[in-house]
């Protein structure tokens, strides 16, 4: 598929009846992974990135995460989106400017949060966050194929559980031009449903905090269109790796691998 027709099939996924999954790859090989097991579509992990590269989340500069991007586009053939984080500064221009080089490494989708990284003021003004998705939505819109850009609301990820602010952002920036809405952090059914029924355009969800036990039949219940899984497949991969070695330095054995993939498995997948 051209990019166009990747930009076409995400659209649709997002249109069309039920619910879908999203996993988040974190590099080239995890995407190569997911594709060979069936989803139709991926977005990257910023988390995850800042794993692989020894950095902390909220680490990644544009330049490490449209460069990791480039390389999970171009090992499979399906539609990426990618975590913008911020869009990587302040002003709306830069927001617009993150959307169109997304664009340029061949991506068809991306989100944009409102969290400021200042830890005094979290989230950035009301005013100021919706210039921000009003000029992502202009960048994503301006392209010749049909990018999906995702506004954030990072309230309840930074400790604003206010759920009328969060509705009422969700709402500006379904209004400024934002195609799909995600508020992360949001936990219970009722919160969720709420959130879905204020809004028209599709409603994403992450799964990833331990206590979070929906499943995808409650989420589909409530509204929800999308489902992604955040950073939480980067951890099981590191926590799966923590596992093997405590073993190798605890009792010294090596069961660990009777229950991992073969060399001739992942280089099947690799090779797909």
């Amino acid at each position: 598929m051209n990019q166009k027709q990747k930009a076409e099939k995400l659209k649709a996924l997002h249109e069309g009846p039920g619910i879908f999954w999203i996993p988040n790859p974190w590099d080239a090989g995890s995407a190569k992974l997911f594709a060979s097991m069936g989803f139709e579509a991926l977005t990257t992990t910023s988390a995850g990135l800042a794993w692989v590269i020894g950095k902390p989340d909220g680490g990644v500069t544009r330049e490490e995460s449209l460069a990791n991007a480039r390389m999970i586009v171009d090992a499979v053939d399906l539609p990426v989106a990618a975590d913008l984080e911020n869009g990587f500064g302040d002003r709306p221009e830069d927001a617009a400017q993150t959307i169109r080089r997304a664009a340029e490494v061949g991506l068809v989708g991306g989100s944009i949060e409102d969290y400021s990284g200042n830890p005094q003021a979290p989230i950035y003004d009301f005013t100021l966050a919706v210039e921000r998705v009003a000029a992502a939505a202009e960048a994503a819109h301006s392209l010749d194929f049909p990018f999906q850009f995702v506004a954030r609301c990072e309230n309840w990820l930074h400790g604003v559980t206010d759920l009328d602010d969060t509705i009422k952002r969700l709402q500006a920036y379904e209004k400024a031009g934002a195609d799909v809405l995600f508020p992360p952090g949001l936990r219970s059914l009722d919160d969720i449903r709420t959130v879905c029924q204020s809004l028209r355009k599709p409603v994403n969800i992450v799964m990833g905090p331990p206590d979070y036990r929906h499943s995808i039949a409650d989420l589909a219940a409530c509204g929800v269109k999308r489902v992604s899984l955040g950073g939480s497949l980067a951890r099981a991969a590191y926590t799966a790796a923590r596992s093997a070695t405590e073993e190798l330095l605890g009792p010294g054995t090596f069961t660990y691998i009777k229950s991992i993939m073969t060399t001739a498995d992942m280089n099947k997948v690799m090779t797909g």
